[in-house]
C-alpha cells in the first residue's frame, strides 16, 4: 500500500472495504447477507420508516433488491446469529460479539444504575417485578408485562411507560437482551435466555475489547483517522483508542499513511490503513445510502472523503429544510453526487421523490443511473409507480431520464420526528460520551 494517498484513492479504499466496489450478486441469499454484515460488523437501527427501515437499507445499497424476510430470519431467529446491542448506538451485532461491549454496559450501569436518586434506584420495585416476570414467562413485549393484572401484581399499579423504562435500563445494563421484534416492537428477555452461556461467561477486559473494536473499525473502513476509528463504535476514551492504534501498528495490522488534504490543527492528519485494505483502480458503484450507513454516518468523515456536507433534517421544521425530511445520499462511481428525499406512498403504491439535488462533480450519466436505482428501489418496496416533485435542482433531470414517472407537489408535510428506542431518561449523546 502507498504511504501517501490522494482523497480519491482513500475513497476507493473505503468503498471497497464496505463492499461497495464490487458488482452486485445476481441472487441474494443468506450467504450474501452474512458476507455484507460481516464486512460492516454492525447494522444501525433507526425507527424512521418513511421509505424503508434503516437497517434494511445498507444491504440494499450493497446487494440490490433482496427479500427483507431473509434478513429478518437472520436477525430474529429463535437462536439468532445476531443480537441488538448499544454498539454504534442501537445496532445489530453478531451474537458472539456481545462480550466485546461489556465495558460499555459497565459504564452505563455506573452512570444510570447506581445513583440513589436516579430513576433505576427509585423504581427498584418495578425493576425487580419486571425482571421476575421475564424469568417466569420468558420473552415479552412491554404490553404483555402484568402491570395491569391485579391478581399477579406484586407492587403498585404501573403504567406502560414505567415498565418500558425498566426494560430499557435492564437492556442497557446487559441484564436483558432483545429476543426479536413484532413489527418494530421489541420483545425483551433475560440475557441468559438469548445470549449463549459461552458468550456471557467470557466478558472481555476493557483494553482488550477496545483494541479489538478498533481493529474491526480499521478493517471496515479500510483507511481512517483516529476519530474515524473511534466513531465506528462511538468510543470516546481517546487514550484507549490511541493505545489500541499503537498496539495494532506494532502488530503490523495498521500501517500509517498520509491522505493529501486531510488536516488537523493546520497539519497533515495522522491516518492508518488496514493491512488487508485494497485500493481498486476504479470504483463504479451506483447506490442509495441510508443516513445511518457506515459510509456517511460520521459526518466529519463524509466531509473529508466526499466533500459532502450532510445533516438529517427530520428534526428541522419543514419550512427550514434545505433538502428534505430524510434525504438519502446518492453514490455514483466513487463519489457522492447528490441526495434524494424518498417516501413510500403505500396506499397509492407509489415511490415519491420528494426532492432531488445534485452535488458538484456529477458525471454525465448521473441522472440515468440514479433513475435506474430509483426503479430498483420501487421494485424492492413493491411500489408500482414513481412520482417526482418539483423541489430540487435534479428533479427535471430525473424526469427526463424517467419518462414513465408522474409529477406531484411535495407540499410541506407534518412529519413527526422519530421516537427513541431507549429509555427517555437516557440521552443518546450521553451514552455515546461514556466510553
Amino acid at each position: 500500500m502507498k504511504q501517501t494517498l490522494s482523497v480519491a484513492e482513500a475513497r476507493r479504499i473505503a468503498l471497497a472495504a464496505q463492499g461497495l466496489a464490487q458488482a452486485r450478486p445476481t441472487t441474494v441469499g443468506t450467504r450474501q447477507l452474512n458476507i455484507a454484515l460481516q464486512r460492516m460488523g454492525t447494522l444501525q437501527i433507526d425507527s424512521v420508516n418513511v421509505f424503508a427501515r434503516s437497517h434494511y437499507m445498507p444491504l440494499f445499497s450493497r446487494l440490490g433488491a433482496y427479500d427483507t424476510a431473509a434478513l429478518d430470519r437472520l436477525l430474529f431467529a429463535r437462536r439468532p446469529a445476531y443480537v441488538e446491542s448499544w454498539a454504534h448506538v442501537a445496532a445489530f451485532i453478531p451474537v458472539d460479539d456481545w462480550a466485546l461491549f461489556e465495558f460499555r454496559r459497565e459504564d452505563l450501569r455506573a452512570k444510570y444504575g447506581t445513583a440513589a436518586d436516579g430513576w433505576f434506584q427509585t423504581h427498584r420495585d418495578v425493576v425487580d417485578a419486571v425482571r421476575d416476570e421475564l424469568a417466569r414467562r420468558g420473552p415479552l413485549r412491554p404490553a404483555e408485562i402484568d402491570h395491569t393484572d391485579k391478581a399477579a401484581r406484586r407492587g403498585p399499579w404501573w403504567d406502560w411507560d414505567v415498565v418500558k423504562n425498566a426494560l430499557e435500563y435492564l437492556f442497557l445494563f446487559g441484564e436483558v437482551a432483545i429476543a426479536g421484534r413484532r413489527g418494530f416492537e421489541r420483545r425483551y428477555a433475560l440475557a441468559e435466555h438469548v445470549i449463549p452461556a459461552a458468550v456471557l461467561d467470557r466478558p472481555q477486559p476493557r483494553e482488550v475489547a477496545i483494541r479489538e473494536l478498533i481493529r474491526r473499525a480499521a478493517r471496515a473502513y479500510g483507511v481512517g483517522t483516529a476519530s474515524d476509528l473511534a466513531d465506528y463504535w462511538r468510543i470516546k476514551d481517546r487514550r484507549a483508542v490511541t493505545e489500541a492504534i499503537g498496539d495494532l501498528v506494532d502488530a503490523g495490522e495498521l500501517v500509517p499513511v498520509t491522505v493529501r488534504g486531510w488536516t488537523s490543527a493546520g497539519r497533515p492528519a495522522k491516518a492508518w490503513v488496514h493491512r488487508d485494505a485494497v485500493l481498486p483502480r476504479r470504483v463504479d458503484a451506483a447506490s442509495l445510502l441510508t443516513p445511518f450507513d457506515p459510509v456517511v454516518w460520521f459526518r466529519d468523515r463524509a466531509q473529508r472523503l466526499f466533500d459532502f456536507d450532510y445533516r438529517i433534517e427530520i428534526y428541522t421544521p419543514a419550512p427550514r429544510r434545505r433538502f428534505g425530511y430524510y434525504s438519502l445520499p446518492v453514490l455514483i462511481g466513487d463519489d457522492l453526487v447528490g441526495r434524494v428525499d424518498l417516501k413510500a406512498d403505500r396506499r397509492r403504491s407509489t415511490l415519491l421523490v420528494q426532492s432531488a439535488w445534485w452535488e458538484h462533480g456529477r458525471p454525465a450519466d448521473a441522472a440515468a443511473r440514479l433513475a435506474d436505482e430509483l426503479r430498483i428501489a420501487a421494485t424492492w418496496q413493491q411500489l408500482d409507480t414513481i412520482s417526482v416533485s418539483g423541489w430540487g435542482d435534479a428533479v427535471d433531470d430525473l424526469v427526463a431520464a424517467m419518462p414513465e414517472a408522474t409529477r406531484h407537489d411535495a407540499r410541506a408535510e407534518a412529519d413527526v420526528a422519530p421516537s427513541s428506542d431507549h429509555a427517555p431518561g437516557v440521552d443518546e449523546a450521553e451514552v455515546a460520551a461514556l466510553t
